[in-house]
Parts: C-alpha cells; structure tokens; sequence
C-alpha cells in the first residue's frame, strides 16, 4: 500500500534549513515497518540527510558547497536566472534530490544525531514543494 502527499516547505532564506519536525507533522502515524520516500521537485535546491544537533554543521555545511561550487567563474553560460542558477544545480547534483528511509516501530529510522534538511541554493526565498510517499 502506497500513502502519497505533496507539502511546501517555506524557505526564508539561502541556506541549509533542518526540517524533520515538519516532514514528521506532515507524515502524521507511521506503520510498523515500511519506507518513506522523500522526493524534491526542484532542481536549484536540495534534501539530505545529516548532523541535527549542532547548528554549526548546517552554516558550515553551506560554508563548505559555497567553496567548493563558487558562482564567481567565467565560463558558466546558464546564467538567464542570475549568477546564483548554475551554482545552484551543480550543488543539488552533488547532494541530492531524494531520500529513502525506512519505518521501524512506527517511527522513522533515522540515527540519534541525523536530522532532515532542506538546502536552498539561491539567493531569494521561496517555497520548495517535496511529495512524501509511505510504502507499508
């Protein structure tokens, strides 16, 4: 049996932005066992999977992506939504569109220090639609 549902998450500004609590609010009771599956419809932002614990991890985190993905280059071409575009879909590539967790005891699988986030790779705000599917 597949459960399937689309939520908006609102971006308030660039950055990576935990959002387990609200992933779990939107996915209400869990079965016994199962898989949740986690789809991005975007293609300038991302979802992955890390640290929950410290928010130093999520500001040093984008700290990281923005060294090692700078927008400040001379041979970007894609450049129609400002110099933030093409950055922005190299770092979805390179952490992700999707994730798969699974469902045990009702809850999500989910390690002790290991949270949910959304990483929003431009520079103006905005929401970021994410279908969840629960597979029982």
């Amino acid at each position: 049996m597949v459960k399937q549902q689309r939520i908006t998450v609102k971006v308030k500004k660039k950055g990576c932005h935990l959002i387990t609590n609200q992933i779990l609010e939107a996915l209400g009771p869990l079965p016994e066992t199962g898989l949740v599956h986690l789809f991005l419809q975007h293609t300038s932002a991302a979802i992955t999977i890390n640290e929950n614990y410290d928010p130093a991890v999520l500001r040093d985190f984008e700290a990281y992506m923005e060294r090692i993905v700078p927008r400040d280059v001379d041979f970007l071409t894609h450049t129609i939504e400002g110099p933030d575009d093409m950055p922005s879909h190299v770092k979805m590539a390179i952490t992700g569109f999707e994730i798969t967790l699974p469902i045990t005891g009702h809850k999500l699988g989910l390690g002790q220090w290991q949270g949910i986030w959304l990483c929003e790779y431009r520079d103006l705000p905005r929401d970021r639609n994410i279908i969840l599917s629960v597979l029982s």
